[in-house]
């Protein structure tokens, strides 16, 4: 089954000035765009366009024949649960199970926002930092280039795109303003609570 391109959850500028309408105009129907028309021609080469594209990450990451698929199936998926990950007016403390869960699990908010920044920030080269389940308990973890959860047995809850694409035009080489800027203005606690309740 192919993958579609969906439409931003919000308006290109709905973002700004944390994130330009030029950001997504390039980040979106660029980047999102060839990775979701790169899998769907590899899908159908790999003879497995009858799974879900979570079936896919599951099963092509660890077939170093199927690298290439990994990668842009991967990478279809994380930007659309990037793109959810973030509304207008979000960041701050979070509300309802997920609270109770990061103060149960990181001990407060602020351990929380210290560990997630951190793992943003430390990343090396490009990448992803989430927020997951992992057998129940809450954890940040990073992850290289298009390497996901999904692929690692964890559920995502949460994720911070830190390739340079996702906010160069706008921070340039400051990956910790961007990080700290999606932490307290951007993340959509309403979907990570959808996640979690999932």
């Amino acid at each position: 089954m192919g993958y579609t391109l969906p439409d931003l959850p919000y308006a290109y500028d709905a973002l700004e000035p944390h994130i330009s309408a030029k950001t997504f105009e390039f980040h979106h129907d660029k980047h999102h765009a060839a990775y979701v028309n790169n899998y769907n021609t590899m899908v159908k080469d790999a003879g497995m366009d009858d799974k879900s594209i979570e079936e896919v990450i599951k099963a092509a990451y660890n077939d170093s024949s199927k690298t290439g698929l990994f990668n842009n199936a991967a990478q279809a998926w994380n930007h659309t649960f990037f793109w959810n990950s973030m509304k207008p007016g979000g960041g701050g403390t979070p509300t309802g199970a997920v609270a109770e869960k990061i103060n149960a699990d990181f001990g407060s908010y602020d351990k929380f926002k210290e560990e997630f920044k951190k793992a943003a920030v430390s990343q090396f080269g490009s990448g992803w930092a989430w927020l997951v389940l992992d057998n129940g308990t809450l954890k940040v973890v990073n992850s290289p280039n298009a390497v996901n959860p999904l692929a690692l047995g964890m559920t995502p809850l949460l994720t911070c795109d830190v390739w340079e694409h996702a906010y160069y035009l706008d921070y340039q080489n400051r990956r910790p303003d961007f990080v700290e800027t999606f932490i307290n203005s951007l993340i959509n606690w309403d979907f990570v609570n959808q996640q979690m309740a999932a």
